[in-house]
């Protein structure tokens, strides 16, 4: 689902595959409603039947019609329940979904702004606010409108004054309600806001937690949760205050109507105008009208929040990815690149200035500058993560722009430095839960990599779960390399792929890339200035611009060259 989200779009995107099980719904929600009111009528029989004298067989058959209505308006609410949880949970998995999909199609700008757990909680808090829209609330607000209209009609039947008085007290009621209802809405979409920005807190601070320790800033964080929660606690206060004036205005309505019931009650019995079964009907109808505005007001209490987390999941849908699919798609096999004066800015602050380089088809190219210079934003245009400004990055030949998405994402291949491992099986892993991969593709990638043995020490092979925690930063390394392996990309960009690892582990990494890279493309991004070696060209930056450009061997023997002073000074600080 895409666009502006309102409650017309949610019912008819989501209710709209299920009609059925709202059919069913609804017809047993009316047949529950009329049994309902039934069931006063048939008390009001059976008093009039003894106030008769009427034979004993009778009343006992008048109480069995009453038991066999009250059981099967009580099945009826059963099922209607059932159907209702079903097209919830439906209803809500699909909007969920939805929501994910869309917030994973936006741009890398985009995640950089948020923190994951706000993100989490616009997916799933917000989404779970509007379950009850989605099942019950539409169908039982109807639902309970026809009551109401029942009742006061079986009010008017009795006396059309009685039942006038009521309408008038019920469409007072409903009126201040609204009323109220209108400023609640807006205190819990607040409410949901500050949810958001609590729990985006919660999942920074948990993911730093390491950092937290080593600098003793612990308390600091406590601090901010605390401060967190303290903001959160004036708007959580004033969102359930406008909910609980709902219920005061409806106290206010059953007070009125309990008053002139009785009163009604008392003034015609002793005029004659009423029955004392009519007096009963006056009663039990009034003290009915209880019943559906209180469920009202829980459910406009609930269509408040509803309303309030459909406005932030329109904000959310109303999010449009820059990044759009092309038309064209990349050839197999090594793909040249050129950057023809690429100019890029992030945030108001230029990161590329007019940048011009080109990298032939099946050669290795370095990237080399201090932090801050470009080399990762490079990266991430090639991988069209980002856009340029101006100018254009060519892949093959073929401008990023006008690539298919997924012929780009398959023929470029990127390896981090932070590996992102799943806590799933290392085939699920592998193949990021691709299950149409082959077993013996997997081994033979495992075996060029050299981790088989590896492999023959997991208790359940390629179905051993592992984790994060419980690979070593080699391995996540060499997975990462794997993952690329099984693309089989004509592009590959390395981010420094042995930064962080050991000397045995760091050999076996440089093994598998002289394999990997064979006949392949490669853009490296150096940090240690000994992986440059290995490239044929490469490009020294310095914000955003070009310092230096050309043949790796030439540039490090020439002792003026920008590329050889840094590799000097890189030497003497390890």
């Amino acid at each position: 689902m895409t666009g502006g989200v309102t409650h017309g779009a949610l019912l008819r995107t989501y209710l709209g595959p299920q009609r059925a099980s709202v059919v069913v719904m609804a017809v047993l929600l009316l047949c529950s409603i009329a049994l309902e009111i039934a069931e006063p009528r048939i008390a009001a029989f059976f008093i009039e039947s003894v106030q008769l004298g009427r034979a004993e067989s009778t009343l006992v058959g008048i109480s069995l019609v009453f038991l066999a209505v009250a059981a099967f308006r009580q099945l009826a609410k059963v099922i209607a329940a059932y159907a209702s949880e079903r097209v919830s949970w439906t209803a809500t998995n699909a909007a969920r979904e939805d929501l994910a999909a869309h917030v994973l199609s936006l741009d890398l700008g985009f995640h950089e702004s948020r923190s994951p757990g706000e993100l989490i909680e616009r997916i799933d808090g917000d989404v779970n606010q509007v379950a009850e829209f989605f099942s019950s609330l539409i169908v039982h607000l109807i639902g309970n409108a026809v009551l109401v209209l029942g009742i006061l009609g079986a009010l008017t039947f009795v006396d059309w004054r009685i039942g006038l008085t009521f309408a008038a007290i019920t469409l007072l009621g409903y009126f201040f309600l609204a009323q109220v209802a209108g400023v609640a809405t807006v205190k819990w979409e607040a409410d949901r806001e500050q949810s958001a920005k609590f729990f985006g807190y919660v999942s920074e601070s948990m993911r730093a937690t390491e950092d937290l320790k080593s600098s003793n800033a612990t308390e600091y964080a406590l601090s901010r949760f605390h401060k967190h929660l303290r903001s959160w606690l004036p708007v959580k206060v004033r969102a359930e205050g406008w909910g609980s004036a709902i219920w005061v205005v409806l106290s206010l309505v059953f007070t009125a109507g309990s008053a002139f019931a009785f009163g009604y009650g008392g003034f015609f019995y002793q005029n004659g105008t009423v029955s004392l079964s009519g007096v009963f009907l006056i009663i039990a109808y009034a003290t009915m009208l209880n019943t559906p505005m209180e469920v009202l007001r829980h459910q406009v209490q609930a269509l408040q929040q509803a309303s309030a987390a459909i406005r932030r999941m329109a904000e959310l849908f109303g999010h449009k990815p820059t990044i759009l699919d092309g038309t064209r798609t990349l050839q197999k096999g090594a793909l040249s690149v050129r950057f023809d004066h690429v100019t890029f800015s992030y945030q108001d602050k230029k990161i590329l200035d007019e940048l011009t380089f080109e990298v032939p088809a099946g050669t290795s190219f370095g990237l080399v500058g201090r932090t801050g210079a470009g080399k990762s934003t490079i990266a991430h245009l090639m991988f069209r993560m980002y856009d340029p400004v101006q100018g254009r990055v060519l892949l093959g030949e073929v401008d990023t722009r006008d690539a298919t998405l997924s012929s780009l994402r398959s023929q470029v291949g990127f390896v981090t430095q932070d590996v992102q491992v799943f806590d799933a099986t290392l085939r699920e892993n592998l193949t990021f839960f691709d299950r149409s991969v082959d077993d013996s593709l997997l081994l033979s990638v495992l075996d060029t990599l050299e981790l088989r043995p590896w492999l023959d020490g997991l208790p359940d092979g390629l179905s051993s779960r592992i984790s994060p925690s419980s690979l070593s930063a080699g391995q996540a390394q060499l997975l990462a390399l794997a993952r690329v392996f099984l693309k089989d990309p004509g592009l590959v960009i390395l981010d420094e792929p042995s930064s962080k690892l050991d000397l045995v582990t760091e050999a076996m990494v440089e093994r598998a890339l002289d394999r990997m890279l064979a006949g392949r493309t490669s853009i490296i991004i150096a940090h240690r200035l000994d992986t440059i070696l290995r490239t044929d060209h490469t490009l020294v930056l310095s914000q955003g611009a070009v310092v230096e450009h050309g043949v790796t061997a030439d540039l490090l023997a020439d002792p003026d060259s920008h590329l050889s002073e840094l590799y000097r000074v890189g030497r003497v600080l390890q």
